[in-house]
């Protein structure tokens, strides 16, 4: 009993450890954005090719599918057999009522059994309780439209792609108005950003090209959680590369260098990396610049390599310099984060 009890104690204590901490944005299907911390463990995605583990430091975006679910199939099934009879409007309104109660996961099944030739009829049918009417309603409860897709499609390292079934039932988030419960059929799309610190003086974080933006006025700036003193030194270390779609998909590094699309490589401007000078140099495109306190406009340039002091108290946020957002954007940079 005591060897079991261990056991279970070390199993649960490793899927604690699984688990952590990361920024989010929530994009829910009303039209609502719901920004906060949770914690997540490493992305089980099951495909038709397999079965992914996806370790969560290298997921970017996740679009929340419609998704399937065999036992829902079956019982619409019958439903929809009802609804593409000659049966009495009473009792398709009963088959009509009970589909719609069966949620959002109904909406595959009245899609996979409207495809099928075999249940195709040569009369159309009329009344108040059709299939089409119970799609529409099924749509307009849960703001489900046209594009939207069957399976979760989770993006990775910003730039690759991958589709399958993310199952979970919802996201706990922290926000700053308290905590919330977010069921996943409500959620559109999430965007994920983590954070490892390194030891007690040091973080290291990713920037995604295609959300951490100087010029995406919707998150573009990732919150590092360090609150700097005035007169506090920091360094700021940048590695990666990005592709900017807003600028012809050239190629950026942190340093403000770039290769253009015909494959001409443009070294970095020159520039001081020291802010604690008289004489600051302003960000070119492509580098990571940061500014201290969320409501600050200024846009300090930290390069590939920065060592410098704060001029202020707040919190320190980081971002790529560029003017104009395009979500098409790829590609990230490392960015490590030392205080003195």
């Amino acid at each position: 009993m005591n060897k079991l009890f261990l056991s279970a104690a070390i199993f649960i204590s490793s899927l604690s450890f699984a688990q952590k901490a990361v920024e989010v944005k929530l994009n829910l299907r009303d039209g609502t954005t719901i920004n906060g911390t949770t914690t997540m463990n490493d992305v089980v995605l099951k495909t038709t090719y397999g079965q992914l583990s996806i370790p969560i430091q290298n997921v970017n975006t996740i679009v929340v599918g419609i998704g399937k679910d065999k036992l829902i199939s079956d019982k619409a099934v019958s439903y929809l057999k009802i609804l593409n009879s000659n049966a009495t409007e009473e009792i398709k309104k009963g088959a009509y009522t009970d589909l719609v109660k069966l949620g959002v996961k109904a909406i595959s099944a009245i899609n996979d059994f409207q495809a099928d030739p075999k249940n195709s009829l040569e009369i159309e049918m009329t009344g108040e309780y059709t299939i089409e009417g119970s799609l529409s309603e099924l749509k307009n409860n849960f703001s489900i439209d046209d594009v939207s897709k069957i399976n979760d499609v989770i993006t990775i390292d910003g730039e690759y792609t991958m589709g399958g079934a993310y199952d979970f039932v919802k996201m706990d988030v922290k926000t700053e108005y308290g905590n919330l419960s977010i069921p996943k059929e409500k959620i559109k799309t999430m965007d994920i950003s983590y954070s490892e610190p390194s030891n007690g003086n040091e973080i290291v974080l990713k920037l995604q090209a295609s959300k951490h933006i100087s010029g995406n006025q919707n998150g573009g700036w990732l919150k590092t959680g360090i609150n700097l003193k005035q007169g506090q030194k920091f360094t700021i270390m940048a590695s990666g590369e990005v592709t900017l779609a807003s600028l012809s998909n050239q190629k950026y590094k942190p340093d403000g260098s770039y290769i253009a699309t015909n494959g001409t490589n443009y070294p970095a401007a020159a520039a001081t990396d020291d802010y604690s000078t008289s004489s600051p140099t302003y960000p070119v495109y492509g580098n990571v610049v940061y500014k201290i306190g969320e409501t600050s406009y200024d846009v300090l340039r930290a390069g590939a390599k920065f060592n410098g002091t704060a001029k202020t108290s707040g919190m320190l946020l980081i971002a790529i310099y560029e003017t104009v957002y395009s979500a098409a954007n790829t590609g990230s940079y490392t960015v490590k984060i030392s205080l003195k």
